[in-house]
């Protein structure tokens, strides 16, 4: 390995000395990716990236042993981080807290990367109020049998289910076969609310297409469907961010489009090494997302209408959180319907 290398990194606070240990470690075997090519990848993309980041709790997905290695994710600012990395302290579902990263500038990008830092997991949060998101995420996930393109497909009804209610979503690659839509949206409802919101928006996009989209908790129903994962906007479970390399071969990036572009895109063409160009060349999709705050409320109008006239209500929560109030049982409709009856 070679010796560590030191790196001036320029910052709202003037130079920040990061140190790079093993700059020439590989990371990604197949294209024979190094520490040191992660570390300036960042560095470049950490303009728009920092957009997503901001002053959000954030999670780091490492990968200290590159990508062939077991990752871990990093829920707290650990021992012997530079002063220069701040933190935000954040509530868990079971009610414990932690002071997680909250990055601030491109320093802190770099110092994480050296970590082994892969992914960078937001909260759909800002430090000024850590218990009301200021973010809205829809999750598509194709299931086994789909594809990407089923994906943009269902991403392409969820624009006109957005545009129904009067909000603008902004796409992504999640890196994998998926794509993530987001929504900056005001910070006027905790975390219960916005997911309310999200259950209705996703239950509308499956009237719509049936047969190409799904919002059933449960796997064994979901078939060859894309499911809209709702449980994304939970407390403590997070996306990775734009502009995040992800743990795969080639190490491909959750990379901004527009929607125009969905169609014409392969997940697979956007990786740390073509990532850079492509962001030279066409910006950041989601540069603007900051400047129009939406407004829930006709979601929300969605959610008590199908209460009230479908009887739809709560769907099961992910399995670290309490049971919630109003929650159906977790426990697999096949099982649900093996219990004997008193």
């Amino acid at each position: 390995m070679a010796d560590a290398v030191e790196i001036a990194v320029p910052g709202p606070h003037g130079d920040r000395r990061v140190r790079v240990t093993n700059p020439d470690k590989v990371y990604f075997p197949q294209p024979g990716i190094t520490k040191r090519e992660l570390v300036e990848y960042y560095l470049t993309v950490a303009e728009p990236l920092l957009t997503a980041l901001l002053h959000r709790p954030t999670t780091l997905k490492r990968f200290p042993d590159g990508v062939d290695g077991e990752p871990f994710y990093a829920k707290r600012v650990p021992k012997g981080a530079p002063s220069w990395v701040e933190g935000v302290r954040i509530t868990f579902p079971s009610g414990r807290t932690a002071v997680e990263v909250c990055p601030t500038e491109p320093a802190v990008l770099a110092w994480a990367a050296n970590l082994g830092t892969f992914d960078f997991h937001p909260w759909p949060v800002r430090r000024a109020d850590v218990d009301r998101p200021d973010e809205l995420r829809i999750d598509l996930d194709p299931q086994p049998g789909t594809t990407f393109d089923d994906a943009v497909r269902v991403a392409l009804v969820l624009a006109e289910v957005l545009g129904d209610a009067g909000i603008v979503g902004h796409p992504k690659t999640s890196g994998g076969r998926g794509i993530h839509v987001l929504v900056r949206i005001r910070p006027e409802h905790d975390f219960v609310g916005v997911r309310r919101a999200v259950i209705a928006l996703a239950r509308e996009v499956a009237r719509r297409i049936p047969e190409l989209a799904t919002v059933s908790w449960w796997k064994e129903e979901r078939g060859r469907r894309v499911f809209l994962d709702f449980n994304q906007t939970a407390r403590d479970r997070t996306i990775a961010s734009a502009w995040s390399v992800r743990g795969t071969p080639r190490a491909t990036v959750s990379t901004p489009l527009r929607w125009e572009q969905l169609e014409s895109v392969e997940p697979d063409d956007f990786t740390l090494r073509t990532v850079p160009d492509w962001l030279a060349e066409h910006g950041d999709a989601h540069a603007g997302i900051d400047d129009d705050p939406q407004s829930i409320e006709p979601l929300l109008e969605w959610a008590a209408r199908d209460a009230r006239d479908h009887g739809l209500g709560d769907l099961p929560y992910p399995p670290d959180h309490p049971k919630m109030p109003g929650e159906p049982p977790r426990v697999q409709p096949s099982r649900e319907r093996r219990r004997p009856t008193s």
